[in-house]
């Protein structure tokens, strides 16, 4: 699972609201709701938000590993 926890927290850190990236960089609010549901958001929408932001993929998003189910063994 990708998490974009990161994103809110460098958002905050470099002044910038989720109005702004809207209304200034326009970014949808759409982008906005899939990023804040942890969904799926393009290589491109990533690449625009660090350039916005200026810093690295790693300040926008996280890679969680989700535990595998466990296994009946026979």
């Amino acid at each position: 699972m990708i998490s974009y926890e990161n994103l809110w927290i460098t958002m905050k850190q470099r002044g910038i609201s989720q109005y702004s990236l809207i209304h200034t960089h326009h970014i949808s609010a759409g982008q906005l709701s899939r990023l804040r549901k942890n969904s799926y958001v393009s290589t491109h929408t990533v690449d625009t938000l660090c350039g916005i932001l200026d810093c690295r993929v790693e300040d926008i998003m996280t890679y969680i590993r989700e535990s595998p189910e466990p296994t009946e063994e026979a």
